[in-house]
């Protein structure tokens, strides 16, 4: 039993892999894809305030939570095939999908490629064509992992996200945080982590063919999901429509997650099945 009061599914089985899921609610479905080094416990602030109104699914990416490891050799369609494999199995022809750094990267590749099944796409805390230095230093990051064999301290990871010293309000997050990287299968999050520190430019040119409603959305302050990259994504998707948040920085979600869900609600209102149709006939 999960924290929210919801049993966690499981899908799948045997060589095909697995997936772990909560789902709870009503209405419109609604995909949360966390980012990696977590599973969908993090987006408990999300499901708590959406669940009144739509059908909430959070899964645990490939390699993390109760989800199969990937393969050393994974690519990130993979993880967009996961996705469909879950909508397919829970019956979902259609739904908003919101993804949160690795998890953004991974929304973003399946409303490219399934735009029929995606009523909205939105993209938290992404990256997209980092500098070289950004670049290098992920990169840095991904081989000390070495496959899951290196032994990193979560200690700069909570520091890149979250600012050192911590401020005040974010020391609940931020332990929280640090008790799910701890956690983490180390091999399936140093694959995850090597995917995600060479995709920045998996969207490059691509976006102008995004023809589904797409937020995208980071914190004013963070350093490596910038501001303007999230500008760049709008700018470059047909529906793209840009949001900073003021002070914050990578987990936002769990931060403000009063404003980031403020933000969300609205922006799905705007996109789902029923606005659409009540448009139409105006």
């Amino acid at each position: 039993m999960s924290k929210l009061g919801v049993i966690p599914h499981r899908l799948g089985g045997g060589e095909a892999g697995s997936t772990s899921y909560l789902r709870a609610g009503h209405g419109e479905p609604l995909v949360l894809i966390h980012g990696v080094g977590m599973n969908a416990s993090i987006w408990t602030p999300q499901i708590e305030a959406l669940r009144n109104d739509f059908d909430v699914v959070a899964y645990d990416m490939l390699g993390h939570g109760g989800s199969s490891r990937p393969s050393a050799d994974v690519k990130l369609s993979d993880y967009a095939d996961q996705l469909r494999s879950i909508l397919d199995a829970l019956r979902l022809e259609t739904g908003h999908v919101v993804g949160h750094s690795m998890g953004a990267l991974v929304a973003l590749e399946f409303a490219l490629a399934h735009s029929a099944r995606v009523l909205s796409v939105t993209a938290l805390n992404a990256v997209y064509c980092r500098t070289a230095e950004q670049r290098a230093a992920v990169e840095q990051r991904a081989a000390a992992l070495n496959d899951g064999r290196g032994t990193v301290s979560p200690d700069g990871t909570i520091t890149r996200w979250f600012g050192d010293p911590l401020p005040a309000g974010v020391h609940h997050a931020a332990e929280t945080v640090r008790n799910l990287l701890e956690a983490v299968d180390p091999v399936g999050n140093a694959r995850t982590y090597r995917l995600f520190a060479t995709s920045d430019d998996a969207h490059r040119g691509r976006l102008g063919s995004l023809n589904v409603p797409a937020l995208f959305m980071t914190g004013e302050l963070d350093p490596n999901s910038t501001p303007a990259m999230s500008h760049a994504m709008a700018a470059a998707a047909v529906k793209g429509r840009c949001e900073i948040i003021s002070g914050e920085r990578h987990m936002m979600p769990v931060t403000a997650p009063c404003e980031v869900n403020q933000r969300l609600r609205a922006f799905l209102a705007l996109s789902s099945h029923r606005s659409t149709a009540d448009s139409g006939l105006r």
